[in-house]
This record gives C-alpha cells, sequence and structure tokens, in this order.
C-alpha cells in the first residue's frame, strides 16, 4: 500500500470538498431528503441525502481520482443475509453473490440503525485493523445506490472518532454504470454467522 504524506492528503481532501460542494446532486442523492440527527433506521432502499455532514460525499469520478492520489480504505457495508432458520440443516443454501469495487473490505451488516453489541464490535475492531489504528486513515464507505447502509456505516465510523470519511453513495451500482470494474467478495467473518460453502 502507499503512503501519502498527511499535507497532501489535506490538500486533496480540500480540493475534493470543494469539487462537491460546487457539483449537482449525484444520482440519487435529493437535497429535498433531509439528513435525520441519528440513524436511518428503515426503509434503507430509498432516495439519500445529498451529503452527510463533516464526511466527503465523492462522485465516481471524484472516487477515481482519490484512488489515484491516495490510499483510502474501500468498505463495503451491504448485507449479508444469514441462512434462514426454517430450511433443514442438510439443505444447501448459498446467499447471493456479492462483487464489489477492487481492493474493497466487506464488513456486512454494519450500515444498520441499530446494531448488537457484537456487531458494534466487528465494526470497531476491523475499522481498528483496516486502518492500523490510525484514525485519520481514509476510509470510503458504499454499499449500493438508494442504500442508507453506507450513509449509517460512515456517520457511525466518524462517531468512533475517524476524521477523513468519505461517502460513496452511488456505491457498486454507480461504479459498474461507468463501465469500471467489479470482484467477487466475500465479507470478513461475522459473529454467529457460518463460514462460506468452499
Amino acid at each position: 500500500m502507499r503512503v501519502r504524506p498527511m499535507a497532501a492528503f489535506a490538500g486533496l481532501a480540500a480540493a475534493l470538498l470543494l469539487a462537491v460542494a460546487g457539483a449537482a446532486p449525484l444520482g440519487a442523492q435529493n437535497p429535498a431528503v433531509p439528513e435525520p440527527d441519528g440513524y436511518r433506521m428503515s426503509d434503507y432502499r430509498a432516495p439519500v441525502p445529498a451529503g452527510l455532514a463533516d464526511a466527503m460525499t465523492v462522485s465516481t469520478p471524484e472516487l477515481r481520482a482519490l484512488l489515484d492520489a491516495a490510499d483510502p480504505i474501500l468498505i463495503d457495508v451491504l448485507p449479508r443475509p444469514r441462512k434462514p432458520d426454517n430450511l433443514p440443516a442438510t439443505a444447501l443454501w448459498m446467499p447471493k453473490p456479492r462483487d464489489n469495487i477492487p481492493g474493497s473490505a466487506w464488513l456486512a451488516n454494519v450500515g444498520f440503525g441499530e446494531m448488537s453489541a457484537e456487531f458494534a464490535d466487528y465494526f470497531r475492531d476491523n475499522l481498528e485493523r483496516l486502518s492500523g489504528g490510525d484514525k485519520s486513515r481514509g476510509l470510503v464507505f458504499y454499499c449500493l445506490a438508494d442504500c442508507w447502509m453506507s450513509w449509517n456505516a460512515a456517520k457511525r465510523a466518524m462517531g468512533y472518532g475517524y476524521s477523513n470519511v468519505y461517502w460513496y453513495p452511488e456505491g457498486s451500482d454507480g461504479w459498474a454504470a461507468a463501465g469500471l470494474p467489479l470482484e467477487p467478495a466475500e465479507p470478513a467473518p461475522m459473529p454467529g454467522f457460518l463460514p462460506p460453502p468452499s
């Protein structure tokens, strides 16, 4: 991984913030959708607001520029369902495959408005692992378009003290629509989930 001086990273962050401030809302972002005071608690697949207070909202071209100039950590937060309880123990169950932006860490199920203590620990521990304990390290949160999960996760990461948080509301949908590659993903092992079948 490349290491960039903080001054260069801060300069890039300021330039991106200015670009975003002058840009029209992107994709499904809607300036008429207000940011909640807390976390979004339901209807996670719905139009999202134009931004997230204290985070930098980036479009697909801005994310590409950020990836070229710095080395942020890409974090996909799309949920991964559990095997249904009513399936027989011998039944084969394959969760829907997930493709995400190359180089991403998939921290599934951390974008809900309310999380169990186990998943809160899972999220904090993985952010610590991925960032090497550096809370100034750039973190980019995404899932799909029209998905509040990434908004919640980015907001929660700031609550944990991370200071260079980016929100990419177009998600893997926007990345694919721009003709950019995706790659098959597996989530980081989650509390209470069996590992995927091999």
